[in-house]
């Protein structure tokens, strides 16, 4: 078995799958790369950049578990690296996310130590969305 893995996509279940693609697209400047008819309905890939992808899903139902950033096998949030945070997040607020909080400038302390410039936003379908910057 290699060990040569990459990421390709994260899939995401939306309520409203017009307004989902339309945020990602036409919000924060993700490419629609594939769209097919699934068994459940519309699906599609949209490129986020550098070859991965959110694999979108018609027919999602309204509404996360309050406690899904802490529940086990949940993907928690989506963190996308981006080039400028603050126009990133600048651009998702147009179009409809949710502020979780602003943009802001923070160290991980790793080894070698990580400086960072992140936001956090809800998306349209309440997922939560990291745009991420090494500084």
């Amino acid at each position: 078995m290699g060990t040569n893995h990459t990421f390709h996509h994260i899939a995401l279940r939306a309520a409203d799958y017009e307004n989902t693609l339309a945020f990602y697209c036409g919000g924060i400047g993700c490419r629609l790369a594939y769209e097919w008819q699934g068994d459940d309905g519309r699906c599609c890939m949209v490129d986020i950049g550098g070859g991965d992808f959110i694999e979108i899903y018609e027919g999602g139902e309204e509404g996360l578990p309050e406690d899904f950033e802490k529940r086990s096998g949940c993907f928690f949030h989506l963190a996308i690296g981006v080039e400028n945070t603050d126009e990133t997040y600048e651009s998702a607020i147009k179009a409809g996310a949710v502020s979780r909080d602003a943009p802001f400038d923070t160290v991980i302390q790793s080894v070698p130590p990580l400086l960072i410039r992140i936001a956090f936003v809800y998306g349209p379908d309440g997922e939560l969305i990291e745009f991420f910057k090494v500084r």
